[in-house]
Protein backbone atom coordinates (compact mmCIF):
# COMPACT_ATOMS: atom_id res chain seq x y z
CA UNK A 1 0.00 0.00 0.00
CA UNK A 2 1.24 3.68 -0.73
CA UNK A 3 0.91 6.67 0.53
CA UNK A 4 -1.87 7.92 -2.33
CA UNK A 5 -3.45 5.31 -1.69
CA UNK A 6 -3.93 5.48 2.06
CA UNK A 7 -5.09 8.72 2.04
CA UNK A 8 -8.50 7.72 0.43
CA UNK A 9 -9.03 5.63 3.39
CA UNK A 10 -10.58 7.31 6.98
CA UNK A 11 -7.47 8.10 9.30
CA UNK A 12 -8.53 7.20 12.90
CA UNK A 13 -5.90 8.77 15.64
CA UNK A 14 -4.90 6.70 18.21
CA UNK A 15 -6.48 9.19 20.42
CA UNK A 16 -10.37 8.29 19.03
CA UNK A 17 -9.01 4.73 18.87
CA UNK A 18 -8.30 4.28 22.18
CA UNK A 19 -11.48 6.07 23.15
CA UNK A 20 -13.59 3.71 20.90
CA UNK A 21 -12.15 0.89 23.51
CA UNK A 22 -12.61 2.27 26.72
CA UNK A 23 -15.82 3.06 25.54
CA UNK A 24 -16.13 -1.17 25.10
CA UNK A 25 -16.47 -2.49 28.72
CA UNK A 26 -15.14 -6.02 29.70
CA UNK A 27 -15.99 -7.33 33.23
CA UNK A 28 -13.19 -8.90 34.45
CA UNK A 29 -14.83 -11.98 35.61
CA UNK A 30 -15.31 -12.62 32.01
CA UNK A 31 -11.86 -12.11 31.60
CA UNK A 32 -11.06 -14.61 34.38
CA UNK A 33 -13.53 -17.20 32.96
CA UNK A 34 -11.39 -17.15 29.51
CA UNK A 35 -8.29 -17.49 31.16
CA UNK A 36 -9.83 -20.70 33.50
CA UNK A 37 -10.88 -22.09 30.51
CA UNK A 38 -7.16 -21.67 28.78
CA UNK A 39 -5.66 -23.13 31.66
CA UNK A 40 -8.14 -26.07 32.08
CA UNK A 41 -7.96 -26.92 28.35
CA UNK A 42 -4.61 -26.40 27.65
CA UNK A 43 -3.92 -28.91 30.88
CA UNK A 44 -2.08 -26.86 33.05
CA UNK A 45 -3.90 -27.76 35.96
CA UNK A 46 -1.48 -26.59 38.76
CA UNK A 47 -1.98 -22.98 36.74
CA UNK A 48 -5.88 -23.83 36.92
CA UNK A 49 -5.49 -24.75 40.47
CA UNK A 50 -3.74 -21.77 41.88
CA UNK A 51 -5.38 -19.18 39.15
CA UNK A 52 -9.29 -20.57 41.03
CA UNK A 53 -7.71 -19.50 44.06
CA UNK A 54 -5.80 -16.26 43.48
CA UNK A 55 -8.63 -14.78 41.44
CA UNK A 56 -11.88 -16.09 43.06
CA UNK A 57 -13.08 -17.48 40.16
CA UNK A 58 -15.29 -20.05 42.32
CA UNK A 59 -17.42 -16.86 43.61
CA UNK A 60 -18.13 -15.62 39.95
CA UNK A 61 -19.27 -18.81 38.48
CA UNK A 62 -22.59 -18.21 37.70
CA UNK A 63 -25.59 -21.04 38.18
CA UNK A 64 -25.80 -23.67 35.11
CA UNK A 65 -23.10 -22.12 33.11
CA UNK A 66 -20.73 -23.97 31.02
CA UNK A 67 -17.88 -22.64 33.00
CA UNK A 68 -19.32 -23.61 36.16
CA UNK A 69 -20.14 -27.08 35.05
CA UNK A 70 -16.48 -27.94 33.58
CA UNK A 71 -15.06 -26.01 36.74
CA UNK A 72 -17.25 -28.75 39.18
CA UNK A 73 -15.87 -31.74 37.14
CA UNK A 74 -12.32 -30.90 37.24
CA UNK A 75 -12.28 -29.69 40.78
CA UNK A 76 -15.02 -31.64 42.47
CA UNK A 77 -13.09 -34.57 43.15
CA UNK A 78 -9.37 -34.32 44.41
CA UNK A 79 -8.23 -38.32 44.30
CA UNK A 80 -9.77 -39.51 41.48
CA UNK A 81 -11.04 -36.57 38.83
CA UNK A 82 -9.82 -35.08 36.11
CA UNK A 83 -6.67 -33.19 37.61
CA UNK A 84 -5.60 -36.21 39.16
CA UNK A 85 -5.53 -38.33 35.96
CA UNK A 86 -3.44 -35.48 33.77
CA UNK A 87 -0.96 -34.80 36.78
CA UNK A 88 -0.22 -38.87 36.79
CA UNK A 89 0.55 -38.85 33.01
CA UNK A 90 2.64 -35.39 33.48
CA UNK A 91 4.50 -37.38 36.23
CA UNK A 92 5.04 -40.36 34.39
CA UNK A 93 2.35 -42.54 36.44
CA UNK A 94 1.04 -44.22 33.45
CA UNK A 95 -0.28 -47.10 35.13
CA UNK A 96 -2.29 -45.30 37.51
CA UNK A 97 -3.43 -42.66 35.06
CA UNK A 98 -5.30 -45.40 32.86
CA UNK A 99 -6.74 -47.11 36.02
CA UNK A 100 -8.25 -44.08 36.56
CA UNK A 101 -9.30 -43.09 33.21
CA UNK A 102 -11.12 -46.10 32.98
CA UNK A 103 -12.83 -45.53 36.58
CA UNK A 104 -14.04 -41.88 35.27
CA UNK A 105 -15.16 -43.63 31.71
CA UNK A 106 -14.14 -47.26 30.34
CA UNK A 107 -14.98 -46.00 26.87
CA UNK A 108 -12.31 -42.96 26.58
CA UNK A 109 -9.75 -45.62 25.61
CA UNK A 110 -11.96 -47.93 24.12
CA UNK A 111 -12.55 -45.58 21.53
CA UNK A 112 -9.40 -43.88 21.21
CA UNK A 113 -6.36 -46.28 20.37
CA UNK A 114 -3.95 -43.54 19.51
CA UNK A 115 -4.39 -42.41 23.31
CA UNK A 116 -4.23 -46.11 24.53
CA UNK A 117 -0.79 -46.60 22.15
CA UNK A 118 0.66 -43.37 23.50
CA UNK A 119 -0.54 -44.18 27.07
CA UNK A 120 1.35 -47.79 26.23
CA UNK A 121 4.33 -45.90 24.60
CA UNK A 122 5.06 -43.87 28.06
CA UNK A 123 5.14 -47.13 30.06
CA UNK A 124 7.62 -48.50 27.38
CA UNK A 125 9.83 -45.47 27.49
CA UNK A 126 10.00 -45.78 31.43
CA UNK A 127 10.99 -49.50 31.35
CA UNK A 128 13.63 -48.41 28.81
CA UNK A 129 14.71 -45.38 31.00
CA UNK A 130 14.65 -47.71 34.27
CA UNK A 131 17.35 -49.60 32.34
CA UNK A 132 15.21 -52.70 32.47
CA UNK A 133 15.35 -53.93 28.68
CA UNK A 134 13.92 -57.54 29.10
CA UNK A 135 10.98 -56.13 30.71
CA UNK A 136 10.69 -53.44 28.11
CA UNK A 137 11.35 -55.89 25.38
CA UNK A 138 8.38 -58.09 26.60
CA UNK A 139 6.17 -55.51 27.08
CA UNK A 140 6.81 -54.17 23.23
CA UNK A 141 6.44 -57.38 22.32
CA UNK A 142 3.31 -58.22 24.18
CA UNK A 143 1.28 -55.18 24.19
CA UNK A 144 2.77 -52.58 21.34
CA UNK A 145 3.75 -55.08 18.47
CA UNK A 146 -0.25 -56.57 18.00
CA UNK A 147 -0.94 -52.72 17.67
CA UNK A 148 1.39 -51.93 15.21
CA UNK A 149 0.59 -54.43 13.04
CA UNK A 150 -2.70 -52.91 12.63
CA UNK A 151 -1.49 -49.34 11.98
CA UNK A 152 1.09 -48.31 10.27
CA UNK A 153 1.88 -44.80 12.30
CA UNK A 154 1.90 -46.59 15.89
CA UNK A 155 4.48 -49.54 13.95
CA UNK A 156 7.03 -46.81 13.11
CA UNK A 157 6.59 -44.55 16.79
CA UNK A 158 7.08 -48.18 18.61
CA UNK A 159 10.39 -48.93 16.09
CA UNK A 160 11.55 -45.83 17.59
CA UNK A 161 11.00 -45.92 20.78
CA UNK A 162 12.50 -49.68 20.94
CA UNK A 163 16.02 -47.56 19.04
CA UNK A 164 16.21 -46.45 22.79
CA UNK A 165 17.57 -50.25 23.71
CA UNK A 166 20.00 -49.93 21.12
CA UNK A 167 21.94 -47.16 22.88
CA UNK A 168 23.85 -46.63 26.81
CA UNK A 169 24.13 -42.67 26.63
CA UNK A 170 20.35 -41.68 25.49
CA UNK A 171 21.58 -38.18 25.01
CA UNK A 172 23.73 -38.86 21.66
CA UNK A 173 20.44 -40.78 20.54
CA UNK A 174 18.63 -39.70 17.44
CA UNK A 175 15.21 -40.37 19.36
CA UNK A 176 16.57 -39.29 22.73
CA UNK A 177 13.54 -36.70 22.41
CA UNK A 178 11.13 -39.72 23.24
CA UNK A 179 12.52 -39.26 26.87
CA UNK A 180 12.25 -35.72 27.76
CA UNK A 181 9.24 -34.50 29.80
CA UNK A 182 7.88 -32.83 26.66
CA UNK A 183 6.62 -36.23 25.49
CA UNK A 184 4.99 -37.12 28.59
CA UNK A 185 3.29 -33.35 28.32
CA UNK A 186 2.23 -33.93 24.74
CA UNK A 187 0.69 -37.16 25.98
CA UNK A 188 -0.83 -35.61 28.72
CA UNK A 189 -2.65 -32.73 26.72
CA UNK A 190 -4.06 -35.80 24.92
CA UNK A 191 -5.23 -37.51 27.84
CA UNK A 192 -6.83 -33.75 28.95
CA UNK A 193 -8.61 -33.32 25.18
CA UNK A 194 -10.29 -37.19 25.31
CA UNK A 195 -11.57 -36.35 28.96
CA UNK A 196 -13.03 -32.84 27.96
CA UNK A 197 -14.42 -34.70 25.05
CA UNK A 198 -16.26 -37.70 26.76
CA UNK A 199 -17.64 -35.53 29.60
CA UNK A 200 -19.58 -32.89 26.71
CA UNK A 201 -16.87 -30.46 27.40
CA UNK A 202 -14.82 -27.90 25.04
CA UNK A 203 -11.53 -29.41 24.05
CA UNK A 204 -10.25 -26.52 22.54
CA UNK A 205 -9.53 -23.10 24.63
CA UNK A 206 -11.56 -20.18 23.27
CA UNK A 207 -8.81 -17.63 23.50
CA UNK A 208 -7.15 -19.01 20.46
CA UNK A 209 -10.04 -18.70 18.39
CA UNK A 210 -10.48 -14.92 19.80
CA UNK A 211 -7.06 -14.16 18.50
CA UNK A 212 -7.81 -15.46 14.96
CA UNK A 213 -11.05 -12.98 15.15
CA UNK A 214 -9.20 -10.22 15.75
CA UNK A 215 -6.26 -10.61 12.89
CA UNK A 216 -9.80 -11.39 10.68
CA UNK A 217 -11.60 -8.06 12.32
CA UNK A 218 -8.31 -6.07 11.55
CA UNK A 219 -7.77 -7.61 7.78
CA UNK A 220 -11.38 -6.36 7.11
CA UNK A 221 -10.81 -3.07 8.42
CA UNK A 222 -7.63 -2.43 6.57
CA UNK A 223 -9.32 -1.93 3.56
CA UNK A 224 -11.86 0.95 4.68
CA UNK A 225 -9.36 2.80 7.28
CA UNK A 226 -6.09 3.30 8.52
CA UNK A 227 -5.96 3.01 12.43
CA UNK A 228 -3.76 1.97 15.15
CA UNK A 229 -3.31 -1.60 14.64
CA UNK A 230 -1.90 -4.82 16.66
CA UNK A 231 0.56 -6.23 14.75
CA UNK A 232 2.28 -8.24 17.75
CA UNK A 233 0.24 -10.61 19.22
CA UNK A 234 2.43 -11.42 22.31
CA UNK A 235 3.11 -7.61 22.87
CA UNK A 236 -0.83 -6.15 21.61
CA UNK A 237 1.01 -2.68 21.00
CA UNK A 238 -1.02 -0.71 18.99
CA UNK A 239 1.11 0.87 16.24
CA UNK A 240 0.49 4.02 14.84
CA UNK A 241 -1.51 5.00 11.82
CA UNK A 242 1.68 6.74 10.45
CA UNK A 243 4.19 4.73 11.39
CA UNK A 244 2.59 1.76 9.77
CA UNK A 245 2.33 4.03 6.34
CA UNK A 246 6.00 4.81 6.36
CA UNK A 247 7.29 1.34 7.11
CA UNK A 248 4.61 -0.12 4.40
CA UNK A 249 5.99 3.12 2.33
CA UNK A 250 9.72 2.14 2.69
CA UNK A 251 9.48 -1.88 2.08
CA UNK A 252 8.44 -0.75 -1.67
Amino acid sequence: MGLNESTSKKVITRVDWEKKLNDVKIRKEDMNKLVMNFLVTEGFVEAAEKFKMESGTERILSNGSFTLSLFCFLFADQKTGFIVIVKAVQCGNVDDAIEKVNDLNPEILDTNPQLFFHLQQQRLIKLIRNGKVEEALEFAQEELAPRGEENQTFLEELERTVALLAFEDFSNCPVGELLDISQRLKTASEVNAAILTSQSHEKDPKLPSLLKMLIWAQNQLDEKSTYPRINNLVTAVLEDPAVLEILNHATR
